[in-house]
């Protein structure tokens, strides 16, 4: 009596990464503005509380 497993579902990395590159130049543009964002996000707040 061998039991079968499940087929296993796609990480959430694997879905992401393939996702990025049926994306392409749209995706690291998004990651770029995120990453700029973040920067003068910090870039701020070391502004304001120096």
């Amino acid at each position: 009596m061998t039991q079968e497993s499940p087929p296993e579902q796609p990480s959430y990395v694997k879905l992401a990464m393939r996702n990025m590159v049926r994306k392409g130049g749209k995706s690291l543009f998004h990651f770029g503005l995120s990453a700029v964002g973040l920067l003068g996000l910090f870039v701020g707040l070391a502004y304001l509380t120096r």
